[in-house]
């Protein structure tokens, strides 16, 4: 699932400059229009926004699962385009619905006398795999004795349809055990044929009146099984489908301020979504599968809410859900709340909130354990770990490609001298690993633990060790026969680590007589 809540188009620049064909400095230079920043009347008012969000939107479709969603929260002002937007992006057909949310209480000193209370979440899915879900709405099921070990209900046997509109199901049923007629109604027709009909009572799947003293129907009725319906639902079984009515409470933004600022102690961050709010449509998409692993995307994450909300989330009803939650390090502005307090930047708050809100959770836990009568069983701990990375270039050095003239041969011989040791001098082993992992599609989320091989440094990633990796110096064949005494999957050394290339070619043979693969970095 992907939540994002996007910088509303307001009249300002926005943070997020990316660079598109057009600068828009240049199209204000050539209009003329220097006196706000993107105003209403400016030809790029809507395009700025939709450029910005374009690109996100596509990689966004193409990081969903099948069954996917994306939920989008917007206000009035870009809603229509916004939707255009999404039915190219995600596809028409793959319009889930649109979720009116009501942000706050009516104000009074409005334009027009109407106060805007009102914002917005599309909802598009990523295929029809997709299905959202509640918990609740459970069918009253009836056990008998003519049916054994099989609950049944009933369901409505008429259809709002005419005689005109449907003659094959305009007909009197009759039971057959009694003879009492059941002339079908002009304006609402049974649902079936007759054909059909005499197929279902031979099924036992009609219900006549009177046939049960617990129930009180004046027409026949259809039966249906709890196993047809439990194999027609699927792991939907039991669960209700979402209404675009949101329930009154998930919140609205001044529950949302409040939250954050029960958290610092401060307003660090305005207008946050409520918890509830970010919680409601997490459930509904993972509630079914919150044992599976599910990750929620945030890439617009602002202070963290949407992580916040899966943490608890778990700690609720014991899911697994991870979270990715990502935000450029937008500056705080200095006369703010949030930079007086010390946050320099949004990342930092969305960081802090993360740690605050996680040993919050824990504490309460912990707490709800601890009151527990004796033999009942406790709440598992949920996990409240995370980690914390920034874009960067690669930390390996990039070849110098600019041409050398003959007179310059000293330049190419510093530049290849220079890529002896391919590491940045400023980079840590740490750093090499996570590239390492994200090069070989290891997730970020797994395990790295340092080890001591012969004496020197290296690092397994992984519960069952899928990687060793080594950046040490001088690594000898006796150091590699030790490295696979762990049984990794992969062994990855850096090949300016071997003691020389005797080493190098070694480790070759031993690491694969072990079945082990060898990959130098």
């Amino acid at each position: 699932m992907i939540y994002i809540d996007p910088p509303y188009n307001t009249g300002n620049d926005f943070v997020y400059a990316d660079d598109f064909a057009d600068p828009l400095a240049r199209y204000k230079e050539v209009t003329q229009q220097t006196t706000k920043s993107n105003p209403e009347t400016m030809g790029r008012f809507h395009t700025n926004w939709l450029n910005m969000m374009y690109p996100r939107l596509r990689l966004a479709a193409n990081l969903l699962r099948d069954d996917g969603v994306i939920f989008i929260s917007i206000d009035d002002n870009e809603v229509t385009n916004l939707k255009r937007l999404c039915d190219e992006t995600f596809g028409e057909e793959n319009f889930a619905g649109q979720f009116p949310w009501r942000k706050r209480t009516a104000k009074s000193d409005v334009p027009f006398g109407i106060s805007q209370d009102y914002e917005w979440v599309l909802c598009y899915a990523k295929s029809d795999d997709f299905c959202a879900c509640l918990e609740g709405g459970t069918r009253k099921y009836f056990e008998t004795d003519d049916f054994p070990g099989r609950p049944w209900r009933i369901h409505d046997l008429t259809k709002q349809t005419s005689a005109s509109e449907r003659p094959n199901s305009f007909f009197t049923i009759v039971n057959p055990k009694t003879g009492e007629k059941y002339p079908a109604n002009p304006n609402r027709t049974w649902a079936v044929t007759k054909e059909t009909f005499e197929q279902y009572y031979s099924q036992n799947r009609i219900v006549f009146p009177g046939e049960y003293d617990f129930l009180n129907i004046s027409k026949p009725a259809l039966r249906y099984f709890i196993d047809d319906d439990m194999a027609k639902a699927g792991d939907k079984f039991g669960f209700i489908p979402v209404s675009t009515n949101l329930p009154n409470n998930i919140g609205m933004t001044q529950d949302g301020t409040k939250e954050i600022t029960d958290i610092f102690e401060n307003k660090v961050f305005g207008f946050p979504k409520p918890l509830d709010f970010i919680k409601y449509f997490v459930k509904a998409s993972t509630v079914t599968s919150k044992n599976n692993n599910d990750i929620i995307l945030d890439f617009f994450s602002g202070s963290a809410t949407t992580a916040h909300a899966v943490m608890q989330l778990n700690a609720e009803d014991g899911g697994n859900r991870q979270f990715i939650c990502v935000q450029i390090p937008e500056l705080c502005d200095e006369k703010s709340e949030a930079y007086k307090a010390g946050y320099k930047n949004i990342c930092e708050i969305g960081k802090e909130r993360i740690r605050r809100a996680g040993a919050k959770i824990l504490a309460e836990t912990n707490q709800q354990n601890g009151q527990l009568e004796p033999g009942a069983e406790e709440k598992p701990l949920p996990d409240i770990g995370f980690r914390v990375f920034k874009l960067d270039t690669s930390n390996l050095k990039a070849w110098d490609n600019t041409p050398v003239t003959e007179d310059d041969m000293q330049l190419l011989l510093d530049r290849m001298n220079g890529m002896i040791h391919r590491v940045k001098s400023d980079r840590s082993d740490l750093d090499m690993i996570y590239e390492i992992m994200l090069k070989l599609g290891v997730p970020l989320t797994y395990s790295v633990g340092k080890i001591e091989v012969n004496g020197k440094t290296a690092y397994t990633v992984g519960d069952d060790c899928l990687l060793l990796i080594c950046l040490a110096e001088d690594v000898q064949p006796e150091d590699v026969e030790a490295m696979a005494e762990y049984a990794p999957a992969k062994v990855i050394i850096a090949r300016d680590s071997f003691a020389d290339d005797t080493a190098m070619a070694n480790a070759h043979y031993i690491l694969r007589d072990r079945g082990i693969e060898l990959k130098l970095v």
